[in-house]
């Protein structure tokens, strides 16, 4: 069960994991100890999975990001999915309902390797190409 000093826990560890627990504490008005315990316990209990690191990808010279909708080919949807923990350029993958069947967030380098990945994809099913021009929030 959470109760409200773990959900203040959450959203502090939500806006930076690397805190110490002694910010964190300082930061909610608990000791460093209790601060420990809730989040091995919120670990435990796996309602934190993990911690990531968010990188600047344009620095790294990946300069476009885009959203692809594939409509999946009939009897090509397993393997399909099988493929795509191999192909590096997707960050995100998630099975939808509606036209299509997989939604990709990608990263890329220009449009050469855009039109690289497509044409891999194509031999799935139709895509659908969204750039993004900016984050929002």
């Amino acid at each position: 069960m959470v109760d409200k000093i773990d959900v203040k826990i959450l959203e502090v560890l939500k806006n930076n994991s690397r805190l110490s627990f002694a910010e964190i504490g300082r930061m909610i008005n608990l000791s460093p100890s209790s601060v420990r315990e809730r989040i091995q316990k919120l670990e435990d209990s796996q309602i934190i999975l993990g911690y990531n690191v968010n990188l600047n990808y344009k620095l790294l010279e990946y300069d476009l990001e885009a959203f692809i909708l594939v409509k999946v080919f009939h009897g090509k949807l397993t393997s399909f999915l099988n493929v795509l923990n191999h192909i590096e350029e997707i960050v995100e993958a998630h099975r939808i309902i509606g036209n299509q069947n997989v939604h990709l967030k990608v990263l890329l380098k220009n449009q050469i390797h855009l039109q690289e990945l497509i044409d891999r994809l194509m031999a799935f099913g139709d895509t659908q190409t969204l750039l993004v021009l900016s984050k929002v929030k």
